[in-house]
């Protein structure tokens, strides 16, 4: 079968690899033959071989957005055919048949097509983590970062009842803040905002979501409301940050962190946001190129730009819908 694998740092080749079977399979996997899926943020440091080490060296075909067709399964709760969205195991999808926990996906729902269906994985991530907040609803919050995940959980938030949502970014974002819900854009660095904020501008509900630098979670610190709360969802490149403490303990401060948790049960509900937003998905997407154009699409990806959110890979090179 075919293969994207990495073999030098931002360097993919189309290399031929063993296809696996039944036996190399455990309890409760899957087999999936890919059809579409999305390039995330996380999967741009093992394409430059950066990886912390304290876990295991990233692998060789970097994606874990998935949808795909189920060819092979050991579990009673996914059934050979079905088309599927979720994880990758091992966040390694980059070829023709992955692996899977058959807990870490659910069947596409037949009127959404594969490239829709993509961005229900990092939407469901975002629901999982704006679900830790105790309460949105009336309540000012900050996005920092409005690359492809911060746009939607700015739009996820103004969905359930922010009271004003606003979005910051060193990329320009106005012609895509209203769609995605933000009431302000700052065009600018965290580091400038967050301390002109006066005590009424403050947020009491800030997310992290650049993440893979240690500066812009002491900024979600600087800038929150005395009681707030904070979301630390870019995920880390270093494994110790420098934190604020002293504003974190003197504001009495809630961090949150964490990675996705209920797998199954938040891509149903991201599934059901699509289908409340339709025109989300649509405007989600910018980018839509061919598996054989993976080197292209990962330079794409790793440069933010005006207009530019999320790039998915097709194996056919279109929105294919079963």
């Amino acid at each position: 079968m075919w293969s994207q694998r990495l073999i030098a740092p931002h360097q993919f080749r189309n290399t031929e690899v063993p296809t696996p079977g039944m036996d190399d399979i455990g309890e409760g996997e899957l087999l999936v033959r890919l059809r579409a899926g999305g390039i995330c943020g996380s999967d741009l440091p093992p394409v430059r071989m950066h990886f912390d080490p304290q876990e295991k060296a990233p692998g060789v075909w970097p994606l874990h957005e998935i949808v795909g067709d189920v060819v092979a399964s050991k579990s009673t709760s996914i059934a050979v055919g079905q088309r599927v969205i979720g994880w990758a195991k091992d966040l390694q999808g980059l070829v023709e048949v992955f692996t899977a926990y058959a807990d870490q996906v659910v069947p596409v729902e037949p009127d959404i097509s594969d490239v829709a269906a993509v961005v229900a994985q990092p939407l469901a991530c975002v629901m999982c983590a704006v679900d830790r907040f105790d309460s949105v609803a009336g309540r000012r919050a900050a996005v920092i970062g409005q690359g492809p995940i911060g746009l939607l959980f700015s739009h996820v938030l103004k969905s359930r009842g922010a009271s004003e949502v606003i979005g910051v970014d060193v990329v320009d974002r106005s012609d895509l803040g209203a769609d995605f819900g933000v009431d302000k854009i700052i065009y600018g660095s965290s580091r400038n905002w967050a301390p002109t904020l006066t005590k009424d501008e403050r947020p009491m509900l800030v997310v992290e979501a650049v993440g893979h630098q240690i500066g812009t979670l002491n900024d979600a610190i600087t800038a929150a409301a005395v009681g707030g709360q904070i979301m630390a969802f870019g995920v880390n490149d270093d494994p110790y940050y420098p934190i604020d403490f002293h504003w974190l303990f003197r504001k009495n401060l809630t961090l949150h962190a964490g990675i996705t948790t209920e797998h199954a049960r938040y891509l149903r509900a991201a599934q059901e946001y699509l289908r409340a937003h339709p025109g989300l998905a649509q405007r989600y997407v910018t980018n839509v190129m061919p598996i054989a154009d993976v080197q292209q699409a990962f330079e794409i990806a790793a440069r933010p730009s005006v207009g530019r959110l999320k790039v998915v890979l097709t194996v056919d090179g279109e929105d294919a819908a079963k």
